[in-house]
């Protein structure tokens, strides 16, 4: 079983054999949200089902003028890409025929940036067997990995269960409550430039969480676009925390989404398990009487 990453190689030898799994393609492109299918349309692994984030992996809710997201009263978060209840993504796994048997791999084309959320999603449902495929599909063609285009035949409908929660997911009045206290290190996975708060393109007030910490989701990959070695993490991220204590880090970016390759890069580490805020700088914002702090 497969819990974190998984590689080229070691997937090559999970299709050739008879462990039942399924292949998520998870691509997107936030300035142009029809990307990702277009661009698993052109190419994806054999078998690969295509997870939207706008619409399989979150809850569509009203957006206002002003870019002010208000998410259905059963989403799980609020924010840009309000989390589904637990009970509406496992609809949405059932109908595309995934099954608790299964061993489910994860890929983009976007370092880790997308489907870092299918994988922590299929914990939350309390899946443990997810990886994430280490370099993404250009790692799979590097190593001469077939690909096919168009569409893939639709699946059996499947009867997925949901289990105990494998991980923790904060929420804003936790975090509020939280703030200041050595019981919560909030970590920031948004470039420097949005968490100091000198630009702003998707959200309406810009600046950061007060006391969180910075450290942009690309800094966990090599020039390779694979995972740094687990030793380099965890140094990196013990040098971040500077003696705060690892379990009490929540992680958190501008949706929930590009902060779970902090939360997959901490687990590699063996710094694991930590929280996300899926709501993230989207929801905290959306209440100009949360504090905001700049620089």
């Amino acid at each position: 079983m497969y819990t974190t990453l998984i590689s080229v190689d070691e997937l090559k030898r999970l299709r050739a054999s008879e462990v039942p799994h399924m292949i998520f393609d998870c691509s997107f492109d936030l300035m142009n949200p029809a990307a990702g299918e277009e661009q698993y349309r052109q190419a994806h692994i054999p078998g690969a089902v295509y997870a939207h984030l706008d619409t399989a992996l979150s809850d569509q809710g009203v957006v206002e003028p002003d870019g002010t997201h208000h998410p259905h009263p059963d989403a799980a978060s609020g924010g840009r890409h309000p989390l589904p209840s637990r009970e509406k993504f496992a609809m949405w796994l059932s109908a595309i025929g995934f099954a608790n048997d299964m061993q489910a791999v994860v890929y983009d084309r976007q370092g880790a940036n997308y489907c870092g959320r299918l994988w922590w999603m299929l914990k939350w449902a309390g899946h443990d067997a997810v990886a994430v495929l280490d370099g993404g599909l250009q790692a799979w063609q590097a190593a001469g990995g077939e690909v096919a285009g168009g569409e893939e035949p639709s699946h059996f409908q499947s009867h997925f269960r949901l289990g105990a929660e494998r991980v923790r997911l904060a929420t804003t009045h936790e975090v509020q409550q939280r703030l200041g206290q050595p019981a919560q290190t909030l970590v920031d996975a948004r470039g420097a430039p949005r968490f100091r708060g000198e630009v702003e393109p998707l959200d309406p007030v810009a600046g950061h969480i007060p006391g969180a910490l910075n450290r942009p989701f690309g800094q966990n990959l090599g020039p390779d676009g694979k995972f740094k070695p687990a030793a380099q993490l965890r140094q990196e991220f013990e040098a971040l925390l500077a003696g705060r204590d690892p379990c009490s880090v929540v992680h958190h970016c501008g949706s929930g989404v590009s902060a779970v390759p902090n939360v997959i890069a901490m687990e590699v580490a063996g710094l694991g398990p930590t929280a996300l805020y899926a709501g993230s700088w989207s929801e905290w914002c959306s209440d100009r009487s949360r504090p905001v702090e700049k620089g």
